[in-house]
């Protein structure tokens, strides 16, 4: 499974006025909430619409895209080892909402093909 992290947009930090420097990390997850696996973007300093355009390989068999959930989630990178979840997304068999299950419904059925979607973070 082939998954690209694009783009975010209207990130804040709400510390201080500066905007914040983020970066995504995906965590492949199994049917039990266990980890498969995980990756990470590089950060993106100072930018409030960030491009992250980086894409990642996670080996999931077609006959177990119904039992694990991909886990995105974005950080603020505060300092040198404090971070601050800005906000997170589920998809696959936990979904956080209806528009990620139709994204991985999609994605399944899609034969290979890429099923782009914006997402509307949940609040970390």
């Amino acid at each position: 499974m082939s998954v690209e992290l694009i783009k975010g947009s209207h990130f804040r930090n709400l510390a201080i006025s500066r905007p914040p420097d983020t970066y995504g990390r995906l965590t492949l997850l199994n049917s039990v909430g266990q980890e498969i696996s995980r990756c990470k973007t590089s950060v993106r300093r100072g930018q409030p619409n960030p491009v992250y355009k980086e894409t990642f390989v996670f080996q999931v068999a077609l006959f177990q895209l119904s039992d694990v959930t991909l886990l995105v989630s974005i950080y603020n990178r505060r300092s040198m080892k404090r971070k601050e979840m800005v906000g997170w997304i589920a998809l696959g068999q936990n979904s956080s909402g209806e528009e990620e299950q139709l994204h991985w419904q999609d994605m399944k059925e899609g034969r290979g093909q890429q099923v782009c979607r914006w997402h509307v973070l949940l609040e970390g």
